[in-house]
């Protein structure tokens, strides 16, 4: 998610866009916000380790972030926006551990 804000700003980068620090964490503290709100459930063992739980927690992370970007924004985000940050939440929290456990079940 960090590095996903980080590739986003750099390809986004204009005057109303400035890839800064400051720039990169006005992108990336709804889903931030998104983040802590799931690992304190996944704490208050509210979310379990079941199948689907990953996507609970992606969907919970999503949902969080574009609440806040559109509070901050003032506006719905645009719904390729929307679309993807979904995929790059899905790809970068759970894509990468499926190649993993796919690479070492072959060992």
């Amino acid at each position: 998610m960090l590095i996903f804000a980080l590739l986003a700003r750099i390809a986004h980068n204009s005057e109303d866009l400035p890839l800064s620090f400051l720039g990169w964490l006005d992108t990336t503290w709804p889903f931030l916000i998104g983040t802590v709100l799931v690992w304190g459930l996944i704490a208050a063992d509210r979310l379990r380790s079941a199948p689907g739980s990953g996507l609970l927690i992606c969907a919970v992370t999503w949902v969080t972030g574009m609440v806040f970007w559109g509070l901050r924004h003032g506006e719905v985000p645009h719904w390729s926006f929307m679309i993807v940050a979904a995929v790059m939440l899905v790809v970068l929290l759970i894509g990468w551990r499926v190649v993993a456990s796919r690479l070492t079940s072959r060992r």
